[in-house]
């Protein structure tokens, strides 16, 4: 399950504390411009053994923009993160999946993306999301949701209930991209 947007000041301490109370890691891309006044929580993130993987400084389209300045909003977010964490993240998730060759060859990072994306931003209706993922959910699935909306986190939570109840396990994202 991987979170973007974040951190938010409210909805993302909610889901911190829904997944710890049942012994879940996520991974969490965060946007650069959202961690100032948002540093307990990265470290609650890391201290909790979520994998935290950069989503941009502004969340912009990278590939429309020019490499230089692409790259530039990759090392600043990354820069920020390290300062509160003291790890530099090791994995992107460029915003709208936009990403090429020419960056990659600039950006040594792993990419990750999703395969399921119940569009939880525009629907916000926990049930919706819910519903969404549970029908499309299978071994291996990468679970693209948002930390940002409260509907969001309360399908996140009730998502992990089912699907634990049914046999699956969450791991993180680089986990999935080792095995």
């Amino acid at each position: 399950m991987t979170f973007d947007d974040g951190p938010h000041p409210v909805y993302t301490k909610l889901l911190l504390d829904g997944l710890r109370e049942r012994g879940v890691k996520a991974t969490f891309f965060l946007i650069g411009q959202n961690l100032d006044g948002n540093e307990k929580l990265v470290r609650q993130m890391k201290e909790d053994g979520h994998l935290i993987g950069n989503h941009s400084q502004k969340h912009m389209q990278l590939t429309a923009e020019a490499v230089k300045d692409a790259c530039s909003q990759i090392q600043w977010t990354n820069e920020k993160i390290q300062a509160i964490t003291g790890e530099s993240p090791q994995y992107i998730r460029p915003p709208y999946g936009s990403w090429s060759e020419e960056l990659e060859c600039v950006v040594p990072m792993t990419v990750v993306l999703w395969d399921i994306d119940p569009l939880d931003w525009k629907v916000q209706n926990t049930r919706q999301i819910v519903d969404h993922v549970v029908k499309r959910v299978q071994d291996g699935s990468i679970i693209l949701l948002h930390d940002s909306y409260e509907t969001s986190v309360e399908a996140a939570l009730e998502i992990i209930d089912t699907l634990s109840a049914n046999g699956y396990n969450f791991v993180t994202a680089d986990e999935l991209v080792i095995e």
